[in-house]
């Protein structure tokens, strides 16, 4: 048990051995600090008289885009938005992401062909079919409305196809 005791005191005492240290004596730095001196710095150049920015309004010009570009065609008997009107429904939606506040009706409308229950239904979904359109392109549900009014707000009065094809559209109104 001594020769324990012993052997412990004996390691201590040598860790504490280990971890002491010694102050080295201080050296002065090997180089001394001069004072640097800059040079002047030089002139700056004269300012370049540069012309005004002109600001572009986005709204305005989405606005004169769209102001009669508002309707959207569609065949015999469909709802489904053809190619050809991509552009128009793209420039409407930049407007309508621009101005989160704008909020558009989409007026579905059939020709006089067919019963008035079936056209209600058909203008809806034209109506619907661009509305989907729109909000695939970013645009809030919450800014467009789609209604129908079938046959009973006919753009051309006639009995012909060239009637017929003006009368199966979308209106896109401002509310």
């Amino acid at each position: 048990m001594k020769i324990e005791k012993l052997m412990l005191s004996l390691v201590a005492a040598a860790a504490l051995a280990a971890c002491s240290s010694t102050k080295l004596e201080e050296k002065p730095p090997v180089e001394t600090a001069q004072p640097v001196t800059q040079a002047p710095a030089p002139a700056a150049p004269a300012p370049v008289e540069r012309p005004p920015v002109a600001t572009v309004d986005l709204g305005a010009q989405l606005d004169a885009a769209v102001s009669d570009k508002r309707v959207v065609y569609f065949d015999f008997d469909s709802f489904v938005v053809k190619d050809d009107n991509r552009t128009l429904i793209e420039t409407h939606a930049k407007r309508l992401n621009n101005k989160k506040a704008l909020a558009l009706s989409l007026e579905g409308h059939t020709d006089e062909r067919g019963g008035s229950e079936y056209n209600l239904s058909l203008g809806q979904k034209r109506a619907e079919a661009v509305a989907k359109s729109l909000t695939l392109l970013g645009v809030s549900s919450g800014q467009v409305e789609a209604v129908s009014f079938g046959k009973e707000r006919p753009a051309a009065t006639g009995h012909n196809e060239q009637a017929w094809a003006l009368n199966r559209r979308v209106e896109l109104r401002d509310k």
